[in-house]
């Protein structure tokens, strides 16, 4: 039987059990999240990336994480854990809880562990990557930074002088564009001219695509990408077509049910459920199931935080 540890979760090996893993952990948390709020156990906001959770497993599996630098956004929650597994710290960082990740003040939007760094501010977190991995490659670290964006941002001009400088300068930097074809509840088409895919080329970056469908093969994709980027210290683009199959926060989803249903059937998880066995999937799923459960139940008696003048907890707010 599979233990729920976090080593198990954040396994190196590039497998479909691992990934199916990974990728079940960030689902059962997020769908956590939801609940927790309708029971009015959470405050303010709260982006889930349900649906997404391929993404982000196989292009952070491809980073070194000893060394390499992450940037992601407001729909951070998946990155994170594919990163350092960590669902209690999570889990208390959104509650406002003590023990969060930033001392449950920063809430869901503001995450930081290591070299791992999130905000709210659409299109923000693009200057502050180029800047981090500019200042790796000037001290020969070897590090390359890695950013999240959303087809929504790319609507931002700080995002394309980002582009501009990391391509100028040789900045080894990762844009990754996680584009499920909706900006909150606006279809991309839109607030979109052209081919998203073909925005970094202006800048002579080169640019890799992948379907969020096959986490295995995005991920090999993400290897090569992230193999130029490091080797040849420069910029490249990452544009990963994929699906959010619940609300842009809570329950702002104007889509239709007919809709979600067809999204629904190009589920990641479905995909590589068929590539296990039936004893490995309840192994993973009942171990998913446990971690997140005692980890809800664990954080949910810790004292909430310091509250500031007004009475309300600092950090629970929407930006």
């Amino acid at each position: 039987m599979m233990t729920a540890s976090p080593n198990f979760f954040t396994s190196t090996d590039q497998t479909a059990e691992h990934f199916y893993a990974q990728m079940l952990l960030i689902r059962h948390t997020e769908q956590q999240f939801l609940q927790l709020f309708a029971q009015g156990k959470l405050n303010g906001t709260v982006h889930t990336c349900i649906g997404q959770e391929a993404s982000a497993v196989a292009v952070v599996n491809a980073l070194d994480l000893q060394r390499d630098v992450i940037f992601s956004n407001h729909r951070a929650h998946g990155h994170f854990l594919a990163y350092c597994g960590d669902v209690e710290g999570l889990l208390a960082e959104v509650l406002g809880r003590e023990g969060g990740v930033c001392g449950g003040i920063g809430g869901t939007q503001h995450l930081y562990t290591r070299n791992f760094y999130t905000n709210g501010i659409q299109g923000g977190i693009a200057p502050c990557a180029v800047g981090a991995a500019l200042a790796e490659k000037m001290q020969g670290s070897g590090a390359i930074a890695t950013v999240f964006l959303g087809d929504g941002t790319m609507g931002q001009g700080v995002v394309y002088e980002s582009m501009n400088i990391a391509a100028l300068w040789g900045v080894p930097i990762l844009f990754v564009l996680e584009d499920n074809g909706i900006a909150q509840t606006t279809p991309k088409q839109q607030e979109h001219a052209g081919d998203l895919t073909t925005r970094a080329q202006t800048f002579g970056i080169q640019t890799f695509t992948a379907d969020s469908f096959d986490p295995l093969a995005l991920h090999a994709t993400a290897v090569a990408a992230v193999g130029m980027v490091r080797q040849q210290q420069c910029p490249a683009f990452l544009a990963v077509s994929c699906y959010r199959l619940g609300p842009h926060s809570k329950g702002d989803d104007t889509r239709s049910a007919e809709e979600i249903a067809m999204i629904e059937q190009r589920d990641p998880l479905r995909h590589l459920e068929l590539q296990l066995d039936p004893q490995q999937l309840r192994q993973i799923q009942q171990a998913v199931e446990e971690r997140v459960r005692l980890a809800v139940e664990q954080v949910l008696e810790r004292p909430l935080v310091a509250t500031n003048t007004t009475g309300l907890t600092i950090g629970r707010g929407e930006e």
